[in-house]
């Protein structure tokens, strides 16, 4: 199963991204976008950053009533994205809102359900309300996106191998919280290099502050690219 890059884009600002993507060349072929820059450039830096041939996973992470959402699929889905993101505690109605309006307006977006975040640990769950540990509620989330038609998940890496054997091989799993060997883990709770996320399953991986941070940037995601194809 081959597993791509995902340059997580999370800078403050449109200049300090763009300039970014221009020293990365042409290696990085998938860009994410997330509330920082979306919510302080709008639609239109989407359409700036596919027009220099980078493939969209716009992060919103959409959770509302259904119809809510429903209309802002429809609303996002003229923009040139190819994965979009909502909250699977929304519930099974706004998932299949959701994946009714895509349906409808874009039938070749990926809506991506969000399980748990992966800054979130068991201490974390249970102190929202939630019992047990991460990896169950992942589990009970992603039968509950899948049987609501949607077509991917974002889980953690550690979760990667119970979801392939729960949910096959033609679900899309996009896993966050990925750290290159000797990288800083930051905020990650639940992290695993790039290539046990590939060995555990993942179509995608996103990766930010590694490369965002590093010296040389191309080089830093040339060296993720490298360690995906090793796997």
């Amino acid at each position: 199963m081959k597993c791509d890059l995902i340059l997580a884009l999370d800078v403050p600002d449109e200049a300090e991204g763009m300039k970014l993507l221009q020293r990365l060349g042409h290696d990085v072929r998938w860009v994410k976008i997330g509330l920082q820059l979306f919510t302080r450039h709008g639609p239109g830096l989407v359409e700036r950053v596919a027009a220099l041939g980078y493939r969209i996973f716009l992060d919103l992470k959409l959770h509302d009533i259904p119809n809510t959402v429903a209309s802002a699929v429809t609303s996002l889905a003229s923009l040139p994205i190819d994965l979009l993101t909502i909250h699977t505690c929304g519930g099974s109605e706004m998932m299949r809102a959701a994946q009714k309006a895509r349906d409808t307006h874009r039938p070749s977006l990926t809506l991506l359900g969000v399980t748990v975040l992966t800054s979130m640990d068991t201490a974390t769950l249970n102190e929202v309300g939630v019992p047990g540990e991460p990896a169950d509620q992942v589990l009970r989330l992603g039968h509950l996106a899948r049987i609501s038609g949607v077509g991917g998940l974002v889980c953690s890496p550690m979760e990667l191998p119970v979801l392939r054997r729960e949910l096959g091989s033609s679900i899309t799993l996009v896993t966050p919280g990925v750290r290159p060997s000797g990288a800083p883990a930051d905020d990650q709770k639940r992290a695993l290099t790039p290539a046990e996320a590939a060995r555990a399953g993942a179509n995608y991986i996103v990766v930010g502050r590694p490369i965002l941070k590093a010296a040389d940037p191309a080089a830093a995601a040339r060296a993720v690219i490298a360690e995906l194809a090793s796997a």
